[in-house]
């Protein structure tokens, strides 16, 4: 059996995963600023403002601070000779584990967020998906995907 992967995305992912997450709590923002609106214009009663206000705040709370934390305890990776070992999720913790003979090609991504915070998303794909594995230092997710594009064609060359 195999050990669970042991190495870590960067820590600076959180702060990337809550920036964009602050990002999307902003349009819950505005939705509750309209339910607010439309509750003064209409003379609804009190509580639908204030239900949408904790809404707010609950989503807030576990969008941005509580699950990138579980997100990225739970994220880790192993690139061996053979496969690359990918683990993830946040309830539900998902193992994949994609054989270097499968892999197609090999590409760096990098968001204005991420540019920012010196990370880059290494992309692996397949015939059938693409696997990710985010925010890795610039220089590491550079070194991974030449060693990884080696060993797929070191593992394309053995067929």
């Amino acid at each position: 059996m195999l050990l669970q992967p042991q190495k870590r995305i960067s820590e600076r992912a959180l702060t990337v995963w809550r920036i964009t997450a602050t990002i999307y709590s902003f349009f819950t923002l505005l939705l509750c600023g309209g339910i607010i609106a439309l509750t003064i214009i209409f003379d609804w009663p009190i509580w639908i403002s204030v239900i949408a206000v904790l809404i707010l705040l609950i989503e807030s709370y576990f969008f941005i601070y509580l699950f990138p934390r579980i997100k990225w305890k739970r994220w880790r990776y192993e690139v061996r000779e053979q496969e690359l070992e990918l683990q993830q999720g946040i309830f539900i913790v998902k193992r994949t584990l994609v054989p270097m003979i499968r892999v197609q090609h090999v590409d760096t991504r990098q968001g204005p967020i991420l540019r920012k915070y010196d990370l880059a998303t290494v992309t692996v794909s397949t015939a059938a998906t693409i696997h990710e594995i985010p925010a890795l230092e610039v220089e590491e997710a550079e070194e991974m995907r030449i060693y990884i594009s080696k060993l797929a064609r070191v593992a394309d060359e053995d067929v």
